[in-house]
């Protein structure tokens, strides 16, 4: 039988870490959208050099674990970069979501601006824009409700992601769960119940992204 009373007590002791947990998502998915921003713009610009950085970068972040790239931020850096020796297990949680997902979001952003309509591309340059007010007045706006989907789909993972951080000692939701059930050794109870507030957490911020998804789409129905 579970033991709902521990539980119920534990749910208060739980969320003051949440505050963290969203902190940690909210920072680091307001990074990755600019930095997944700048490398969509210069992949579909083709900008020489930077083009082939950008992918060398997106390969690499797409292509090994997030778990491993939290260790190496954490503790492979600052054995070449001394001053990172001081670096806080959440500073090195929020650049590695940040990298990771910005790699991610750089591909569907990327994606977003190619399926623009090619005619609205060359009816803005007819009237004298420059490639840089079409890709702010044109492109990047109805990119931006494409995307938008995608993009929440990736926040609600980045939140789950957060828990990868209590490897690098970080008592966020899923450190201070790991916690509090090595202490009580009720570990069905413990981890049922951060279970069942990151499922809350995902549902509600689902709900958010179909109320988005309706009022961006008001502008484009008939």
């Amino acid at each position: 039988m579970l033991n709902l009373e521990y539980m119920w007590g534990l749910l208060p002791v739980l969320l003051r870490y949440l505050p963290l947990t969203l902190q940690m998502a909210t920072i680091a998915m307001f990074f990755a959208l600019i930095l997944a921003c700048l490398m969509a713009v210069i992949r579909v610009s083709k900008v020489p050099l930077l083009n082939g950085l950008a992918m060398l970068f997106i390969s690499f972040f797409r292509g090994t674990p997030l778990l491993v790239q939290l260790f190496l931020f954490y503790y492979g850096l600052p054995q070449l970069i001394s001053a990172l020796i001081s670096m806080s297990g959440v500073t090195a949680a929020v650049l590695g979501l940040t990298l990771h997902f910005s790699a991610y979001m750089a591909e569907s952003i990327r994606a977003a601006i190619v399926g623009i309509d090619r005619s609205q591309t060359e009816a803005a340059l007819s009237i004298g824009m420059t490639q840089s007010q079409l890709m702010r007045r044109i492109i990047l706006p109805q990119a931006t409700r494409v995307a938008t989907p995608t993009l929440m789909n990736y926040f609600i993972d980045m939140i789950k992601a957060t828990s990868l951080a209590f490897a690098l000692g970080v008592t966020e939701l899923m450190g201070a769960t790991q916690k509090e059930a090595a202490g009580s050794f009720l570990y069905l109870e413990a981890f049922l119940l951060v279970a069942i507030i990151y499922w809350v957490i995902v549902e509600v911020l689902s709900w958010g992204q179909r109320r988005l998804e309706v009022y961006l789409n008001k502008a484009y129905q008939r």
